[in-house]
């Protein structure tokens, strides 16, 4: 196997583990919708006028979906960045 051959199979790992990491993504975010919608729901229909504690599980999960999204979405580290933090280190 030749080093392109090696390079393009590398890229295409690299390539199916994003978009497996954005399809979980937009379904966590799906489910945070939907979840949270319901418990919204049930508050107005159950105690409208009273304390709004659906905040604690939009906050909290939002939290959490926010690294979530973080992880997913930033950008992967250039080659020229590794090369220069492989220097610092040596």
């Amino acid at each position: 196997m030749s080093t392109n051959d090696n390079r393009d199979a590398d890229r295409r790992t690299q390539a199916v583990e994003r978009l497996k990491k954005r399809s979980e993504f937009w379904t966590h975010l799906a489910v945070y919708v939907l979840i949270n919608a319901m418990l919204v729901v049930v508050w107005f229909f159950t105690t409208a006028d009273g304390f709004f504690w659906p905040v604690f599980p939009l906050v909290g999960w939002g939290i959490g979906l926010f690294f979530h999204g973080v992880d997913t979405f930033r950008r992967p580290f250039s080659e020229d960045r590794i090369r220069r933090e492989m220097d610092r280190m040596a």
